[in-house]
Protein backbone atom coordinates (compact mmCIF):
# COMPACT_ATOMS: atom_id res chain seq x y z
CA UNK A 1 0.00 0.00 0.00
CA UNK A 2 1.27 3.48 -0.79
CA UNK A 3 -0.28 6.27 -0.86
CA UNK A 4 0.73 10.13 -1.34
CA UNK A 5 -1.70 12.57 -1.91
CA UNK A 6 -2.37 16.48 -1.01
CA UNK A 7 -5.96 18.29 -0.93
CA UNK A 8 -6.65 21.53 -0.52
CA UNK A 9 -10.01 21.50 1.57
CA UNK A 10 -10.40 25.19 2.45
CA UNK A 11 -7.89 26.86 5.22
CA UNK A 12 -7.29 22.90 5.37
CA UNK A 13 -4.48 21.14 3.78
CA UNK A 14 -4.12 17.31 4.10
CA UNK A 15 -0.10 16.20 3.19
CA UNK A 16 0.19 12.73 3.44
CA UNK A 17 2.52 10.03 2.48
CA UNK A 18 3.06 6.50 3.89
CA UNK A 19 3.35 2.86 3.23
CA UNK A 20 1.92 0.11 4.68
CA UNK A 21 1.68 -3.95 4.45
CA UNK A 22 -0.04 -5.70 1.52
CA UNK A 23 -2.24 -7.70 3.90
CA UNK A 24 -3.12 -7.17 7.79
CA UNK A 25 -4.12 -3.83 9.33
CA UNK A 26 -2.88 -0.21 9.33
CA UNK A 27 -4.37 2.14 11.63
CA UNK A 28 -4.50 5.85 11.02
CA UNK A 29 -4.48 7.57 14.39
CA UNK A 30 -4.97 11.03 15.41
CA UNK A 31 -7.41 13.12 17.13
CA UNK A 32 -10.82 14.38 15.71
CA UNK A 33 -10.03 16.55 12.81
CA UNK A 34 -6.20 15.35 11.73
CA UNK A 35 -7.66 14.65 7.99
CA UNK A 36 -8.05 10.99 9.37
CA UNK A 37 -11.38 10.47 7.43
CA UNK A 38 -10.57 12.82 3.97
CA UNK A 39 -7.41 10.62 3.62
CA UNK A 40 -9.55 7.46 3.26
CA UNK A 41 -11.79 8.96 1.19
CA UNK A 42 -9.15 9.80 -1.33
CA UNK A 43 -8.23 6.40 -1.35
CA UNK A 44 -12.22 5.21 -1.54
CA UNK A 45 -12.50 7.52 -4.97
CA UNK A 46 -14.89 9.68 -3.08
CA UNK A 47 -13.10 12.59 -3.12
CA UNK A 48 -10.36 13.35 -5.67
CA UNK A 49 -6.38 14.47 -4.46
CA UNK A 50 -4.82 17.35 -5.60
CA UNK A 51 -1.89 15.95 -6.35
CA UNK A 52 -0.20 12.23 -6.10
CA UNK A 53 -0.34 8.86 -5.94
CA UNK A 54 -2.25 6.08 -4.31
CA UNK A 55 -1.33 2.38 -5.18
CA UNK A 56 -2.67 -0.88 -3.82
CA UNK A 57 -0.75 -4.48 -4.45
CA UNK A 58 0.01 -2.99 -7.31
CA UNK A 59 -3.30 -1.48 -8.82
CA UNK A 60 -3.19 1.94 -10.04
CA UNK A 61 -5.75 3.69 -8.16
CA UNK A 62 -4.85 7.72 -8.63
CA UNK A 63 -1.51 9.32 -10.35
CA UNK A 64 -1.86 13.11 -11.03
CA UNK A 65 1.45 12.59 -13.41
CA UNK A 66 -0.64 10.05 -15.21
CA UNK A 67 -3.55 10.81 -15.53
CA UNK A 68 -5.04 7.79 -13.59
CA UNK A 69 -7.89 8.10 -11.59
CA UNK A 70 -10.20 4.86 -11.23
CA UNK A 71 -13.72 5.37 -10.18
CA UNK A 72 -14.60 4.32 -6.75
CA UNK A 73 -16.77 1.51 -8.68
CA UNK A 74 -13.26 0.39 -10.44
CA UNK A 75 -11.17 0.29 -7.43
CA UNK A 76 -12.14 -3.05 -5.92
CA UNK A 77 -12.53 -1.34 -1.94
CA UNK A 78 -14.91 -2.27 0.46
CA UNK A 79 -15.84 0.45 2.83
CA UNK A 80 -17.25 -0.02 6.66
CA UNK A 81 -18.56 3.78 7.68
CA UNK A 82 -19.07 4.64 11.43
CA UNK A 83 -22.80 3.76 11.11
CA UNK A 84 -24.26 0.49 9.38
CA UNK A 85 -25.67 2.65 6.64
CA UNK A 86 -27.63 -0.75 5.44
CA UNK A 87 -30.15 -0.80 3.18
CA UNK A 88 -33.72 -0.80 5.41
CA UNK A 89 -36.08 -2.75 2.90
CA UNK A 90 -33.74 -5.26 2.41
CA UNK A 91 -32.98 -8.33 4.72
CA UNK A 92 -29.70 -9.14 6.12
CA UNK A 93 -29.05 -11.84 3.03
CA UNK A 94 -29.98 -9.52 0.95
CA UNK A 95 -27.82 -6.61 2.47
CA UNK A 96 -25.15 -9.10 2.88
CA UNK A 97 -25.16 -9.88 -0.95
CA UNK A 98 -26.05 -6.81 -2.31
CA UNK A 99 -22.18 -5.90 -3.53
CA UNK A 100 -21.23 -9.19 -3.78
CA UNK A 101 -23.88 -9.98 -6.92
CA UNK A 102 -22.10 -6.74 -8.45
CA UNK A 103 -18.74 -8.96 -8.45
CA UNK A 104 -17.62 -11.08 -11.29
CA UNK A 105 -17.85 -14.70 -10.22
CA UNK A 106 -14.24 -15.42 -11.11
CA UNK A 107 -13.10 -12.56 -8.58
CA UNK A 108 -14.79 -13.77 -5.72
CA UNK A 109 -12.79 -15.33 -3.46
CA UNK A 110 -14.58 -14.77 -0.12
CA UNK A 111 -17.40 -17.08 0.26
CA UNK A 112 -21.30 -16.25 2.07
CA UNK A 113 -20.88 -19.16 4.22
CA UNK A 114 -17.75 -18.52 5.47
CA UNK A 115 -18.40 -14.78 6.39
CA UNK A 116 -21.71 -15.74 8.08
CA UNK A 117 -19.73 -18.15 10.17
CA UNK A 118 -16.80 -15.62 10.96
CA UNK A 119 -19.00 -12.90 11.96
CA UNK A 120 -21.20 -15.25 13.65
CA UNK A 121 -24.72 -13.70 11.95
CA UNK A 122 -26.31 -17.12 10.98
CA UNK A 123 -29.65 -16.58 12.93
CA UNK A 124 -29.84 -13.05 11.71
CA UNK A 125 -30.49 -13.47 8.09
CA UNK A 126 -34.05 -13.27 7.98
CA UNK A 127 -34.37 -10.33 10.06
CA UNK A 128 -34.57 -6.62 8.45
CA UNK A 129 -32.02 -3.99 9.86
CA UNK A 130 -35.15 -2.15 12.53
CA UNK A 131 -34.68 -5.60 14.07
CA UNK A 132 -30.89 -5.70 14.73
CA UNK A 133 -28.95 -4.08 17.74
CA UNK A 134 -25.78 -1.61 16.75
CA UNK A 135 -23.30 -3.98 16.90
CA UNK A 136 -25.29 -6.27 14.89
CA UNK A 137 -25.54 -3.80 12.31
CA UNK A 138 -21.64 -3.25 12.16
CA UNK A 139 -21.27 -6.91 11.81
CA UNK A 140 -23.49 -7.10 9.15
CA UNK A 141 -22.04 -3.87 7.52
CA UNK A 142 -18.53 -5.50 7.73
CA UNK A 143 -19.84 -9.02 5.98
CA UNK A 144 -21.63 -7.01 3.16
CA UNK A 145 -17.99 -4.95 2.10
CA UNK A 146 -16.17 -8.35 2.59
CA UNK A 147 -18.29 -10.10 0.48
CA UNK A 148 -17.61 -7.75 -2.21
CA UNK A 149 -14.26 -9.51 -2.32
CA UNK A 150 -12.36 -6.00 -2.30
CA UNK A 151 -8.64 -5.78 -2.89
CA UNK A 152 -8.48 -3.24 0.66
CA UNK A 153 -11.27 -2.68 3.17
CA UNK A 154 -11.65 0.75 4.65
CA UNK A 155 -12.97 0.95 8.06
CA UNK A 156 -13.46 4.79 9.32
CA UNK A 157 -14.04 4.17 12.86
CA UNK A 158 -16.59 1.53 12.73
CA UNK A 159 -17.48 0.83 16.66
CA UNK A 160 -17.42 5.29 16.92
CA UNK A 161 -21.33 5.31 17.47
CA UNK A 162 -21.36 1.72 19.99
CA UNK A 163 -21.36 1.74 23.79
CA UNK A 164 -18.54 -0.15 25.66
CA UNK A 165 -20.23 -3.48 25.50
CA UNK A 166 -21.32 -3.34 21.93
CA UNK A 167 -17.81 -2.01 21.05
CA UNK A 168 -16.16 -5.39 22.87
CA UNK A 169 -18.62 -6.92 21.03
CA UNK A 170 -17.58 -6.46 17.58
CA UNK A 171 -14.48 -5.96 18.03
CA UNK A 172 -13.29 -9.72 18.14
CA UNK A 173 -14.75 -9.90 14.59
CA UNK A 174 -12.77 -7.50 13.02
CA UNK A 175 -9.53 -8.71 14.82
CA UNK A 176 -10.31 -12.20 13.50
CA UNK A 177 -11.07 -10.53 9.65
CA UNK A 178 -7.75 -8.87 9.49
CA UNK A 179 -6.17 -12.20 10.20
CA UNK A 180 -8.49 -14.64 8.06
CA UNK A 181 -8.03 -12.76 4.65
CA UNK A 182 -5.16 -11.60 2.87
CA UNK A 183 -6.19 -8.14 2.14
CA UNK A 184 -4.66 -4.61 3.70
CA UNK A 185 -7.06 -3.13 5.99
CA UNK A 186 -6.73 0.72 6.60
CA UNK A 187 -8.35 1.35 10.06
CA UNK A 188 -9.26 4.87 11.21
CA UNK A 189 -9.56 5.60 15.45
CA UNK A 190 -8.59 7.68 17.55
CA UNK A 191 -8.82 5.34 20.52
CA UNK A 192 -5.21 3.24 21.30
CA UNK A 193 -6.79 0.77 23.05
CA UNK A 194 -9.03 -0.82 19.38
CA UNK A 195 -5.76 0.05 17.73
CA UNK A 196 -3.34 -2.21 20.23
CA UNK A 197 -5.93 -5.23 19.56
CA UNK A 198 -6.12 -4.97 15.84
CA UNK A 199 -3.08 -3.27 14.21
CA UNK A 200 0.49 -3.96 13.55
CA UNK A 201 1.32 -0.80 11.56
CA UNK A 202 0.91 2.64 12.98
CA UNK A 203 0.41 6.09 11.46
CA UNK A 204 -0.10 8.97 13.54
CA UNK A 205 -1.67 12.29 11.71
CA UNK A 206 -1.94 15.31 13.12
CA UNK A 207 -3.24 19.05 11.09
CA UNK A 208 -3.74 16.97 7.87
CA UNK A 209 -0.13 15.52 8.01
CA UNK A 210 1.56 12.20 8.87
CA UNK A 211 3.64 12.32 12.12
CA UNK A 212 4.92 8.94 12.23
CA UNK A 213 4.25 6.33 10.29
CA UNK A 214 5.96 2.32 11.41
CA UNK A 215 5.47 -0.59 13.52
CA UNK A 216 3.54 -0.34 16.17
CA UNK A 217 5.57 -2.08 19.05
CA UNK A 218 8.69 0.84 17.63
CA UNK A 219 6.06 3.84 17.46
CA UNK A 220 4.25 3.09 20.89
CA UNK A 221 7.60 3.61 22.82
CA UNK A 222 8.74 6.57 21.56
CA UNK A 223 8.74 9.20 23.87
CA UNK A 224 9.22 12.11 21.76
CA UNK A 225 5.43 10.39 19.85
CA UNK A 226 3.73 10.68 23.68
CA UNK A 227 1.61 14.57 22.86
CA UNK A 228 -0.03 12.44 19.73
CA UNK A 229 -0.26 8.44 20.94
CA UNK A 230 -1.27 10.22 24.68
CA UNK A 231 0.47 10.36 28.08
CA UNK A 232 -1.72 7.76 29.56
CA UNK A 233 -0.85 5.33 26.30
CA UNK A 234 2.62 5.54 27.12
CA UNK A 235 4.33 2.54 27.95
CA UNK A 236 6.15 -0.48 25.89
CA UNK A 237 4.11 -3.00 23.67
CA UNK A 238 5.88 -6.38 23.72
CA UNK A 239 5.16 -9.80 21.40
CA UNK A 240 5.22 -13.54 23.58
CA UNK A 241 3.48 -16.32 23.10
CA UNK A 242 1.99 -18.52 26.25
CA UNK A 243 4.33 -20.94 27.79
CA UNK A 244 1.72 -21.80 30.59
CA UNK A 245 -1.93 -21.17 30.07
CA UNK A 246 -2.60 -21.85 33.88
CA UNK A 247 0.13 -21.92 36.31
CA UNK A 248 0.22 -23.46 40.01
CA UNK A 249 -0.34 -20.07 41.53
CA UNK A 250 -3.53 -18.91 38.82
CA UNK A 251 -1.70 -17.34 36.85
CA UNK A 252 -0.97 -17.34 32.78
CA UNK A 253 3.14 -17.39 31.60
CA UNK A 254 3.89 -15.49 28.75
CA UNK A 255 7.63 -15.73 27.34
CA UNK A 256 9.74 -13.59 25.58
CA UNK A 257 12.84 -14.18 24.67
CA UNK A 258 14.64 -16.07 27.50
CA UNK A 259 12.59 -14.57 30.12
CA UNK A 260 8.84 -15.62 31.66
CA UNK A 261 5.88 -12.63 32.20
CA UNK A 262 3.64 -13.62 34.61
CA UNK A 263 -0.20 -11.70 33.67
CA UNK A 264 -3.40 -12.37 34.89
CA UNK A 265 -5.27 -15.91 33.46
CA UNK A 266 -5.85 -15.05 29.91
CA UNK A 267 -8.30 -17.76 27.44
CA UNK A 268 -5.03 -18.93 25.09
CA UNK A 269 -3.85 -22.21 24.37
CA UNK A 270 0.26 -23.12 24.88
CA UNK A 271 1.99 -21.37 22.25
CA UNK A 272 -0.57 -18.88 21.60
CA UNK A 273 0.69 -15.68 19.99
CA UNK A 274 -0.14 -12.66 22.55
CA UNK A 275 0.65 -8.76 22.79
CA UNK A 276 1.06 -7.34 25.81
CA UNK A 277 0.99 -3.22 27.03
CA UNK A 278 2.41 -2.69 30.10
CA UNK A 279 2.02 1.10 30.52
CA UNK A 280 5.30 2.66 31.94
CA UNK A 281 3.49 4.25 35.13
CA UNK A 282 3.01 0.35 36.45
CA UNK A 283 6.61 -0.57 36.02
CA UNK A 284 8.78 0.25 39.55
CA UNK A 285 12.48 -0.09 39.49
CA UNK A 286 14.45 -0.95 42.51
CA UNK A 287 18.56 -0.99 42.54
CA UNK A 288 18.61 -4.73 44.49
CA UNK A 289 16.43 -7.50 43.92
CA UNK A 290 13.35 -7.36 46.97
CA UNK A 291 13.61 -10.47 48.86
CA UNK A 292 9.17 -10.02 50.14
CA UNK A 293 7.00 -8.71 47.39
CA UNK A 294 3.50 -8.77 45.77
CA UNK A 295 5.69 -8.27 42.53
CA UNK A 296 5.16 -11.75 40.33
CA UNK A 297 7.51 -9.92 37.71
CA UNK A 298 11.27 -9.33 38.52
CA UNK A 299 13.34 -8.71 36.03
CA UNK A 300 17.37 -7.84 35.99
CA UNK A 301 18.87 -5.17 33.25
CA UNK A 302 20.27 -2.01 32.90
CA UNK A 303 19.42 1.49 32.47
CA UNK A 304 19.84 2.47 28.89
CA UNK A 305 17.90 5.86 28.56
CA UNK A 306 16.77 8.73 30.81
CA UNK A 307 14.34 10.51 29.77
CA UNK A 308 13.18 14.28 32.13
CA UNK A 309 9.77 14.23 31.85
CA UNK A 310 9.56 17.11 33.92
CA UNK A 311 9.51 18.61 37.68
CA UNK A 312 7.32 15.44 38.85
CA UNK A 313 8.64 12.27 37.07
CA UNK A 314 11.28 10.80 34.76
CA UNK A 315 11.13 8.48 32.39
CA UNK A 316 13.26 5.38 32.61
CA UNK A 317 14.17 3.00 29.44
CA UNK A 318 15.19 -0.34 30.63
CA UNK A 319 16.85 -2.75 28.63
CA UNK A 320 15.22 -6.54 30.36
CA UNK A 321 15.86 -8.63 27.31
CA UNK A 322 13.58 -6.19 25.53
CA UNK A 323 13.38 -2.04 25.89
CA UNK A 324 10.82 -1.52 28.71
CA UNK A 325 9.48 1.94 30.10
CA UNK A 326 9.49 2.78 33.42
CA UNK A 327 8.17 6.19 34.58
CA UNK A 328 9.11 6.80 38.06
CA UNK A 329 9.10 10.07 40.46
CA UNK A 330 11.86 12.10 40.35
CA UNK A 331 12.72 12.06 44.48
CA UNK A 332 12.62 8.43 43.57
CA UNK A 333 14.74 8.69 40.67
CA UNK A 334 17.06 11.31 42.81
CA UNK A 335 17.20 8.59 45.95
CA UNK A 336 18.03 5.88 43.82
CA UNK A 337 21.07 7.94 42.33
CA UNK A 338 20.06 6.38 39.28
CA UNK A 339 22.34 6.65 36.02
CA UNK A 340 22.58 5.58 32.36
CA UNK A 341 24.62 1.51 32.11
CA UNK A 342 23.21 1.49 35.65
CA UNK A 343 22.14 -2.52 36.87
CA UNK A 344 18.66 -2.35 38.35
CA UNK A 345 15.69 -4.36 38.58
CA UNK A 346 12.01 -4.15 36.59
CA UNK A 347 9.30 -4.96 38.66
CA UNK A 348 6.05 -5.45 36.97
CA UNK A 349 2.08 -6.12 38.94
CA UNK A 350 0.51 -8.95 37.20
CA UNK A 351 -2.69 -7.59 37.50
CA UNK A 352 -1.36 -4.35 35.32
CA UNK A 353 -0.48 -6.12 32.08
CA UNK A 354 -2.92 -5.90 29.39
CA UNK A 355 -2.48 -8.77 27.15
CA UNK A 356 -3.98 -8.67 23.83
CA UNK A 357 -4.81 -12.66 21.95
CA UNK A 358 -2.97 -12.37 18.44
CA UNK A 359 -4.22 -15.78 17.37
CA UNK A 360 -4.73 -16.99 13.67
CA UNK A 361 -7.77 -18.39 12.79
CA UNK A 362 -8.26 -21.72 10.15
CA UNK A 363 -7.64 -20.53 6.68
CA UNK A 364 -11.11 -21.97 5.28
CA UNK A 365 -12.42 -18.31 5.29
CA UNK A 366 -11.09 -17.62 2.06
CA UNK A 367 -10.71 -19.65 -1.49
CA UNK A 368 -9.00 -19.33 -4.47
CA UNK A 369 -6.88 -16.39 -5.00
CA UNK A 370 -7.67 -12.62 -4.86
Amino acid sequence: MEINVTRRQGGFLVDATFGGPASGVTALFGPSGAGKTSLINMVAGLVRPDAGRISVNGLCLFDVERRINLPPEKRRIGYVFQDGRLLPHLSVRANLTYGMHRTPAERRFVTFDAVVELLGIGHLLGRRPARLSGGEKQRVAIGRALLTSPAMLLMDEPLASLDASRKSEVLPFIAQLSRAYAIPILYVSHMMDEILNLADHLVIMDSGRVVASGELQELFSKPELQAHIGKENFGSVISTVVEEPLDASGLTSLRFGEHVLKVAAVPAGRGAPMRVRISARHVAVARQAPALTSFQNIFSGKVVQIGYGGESHVDLLLDIGCLLWARITRKSFLDLGLQEGQAVFALIKSVAVKTIALETPPSRFCRGSR
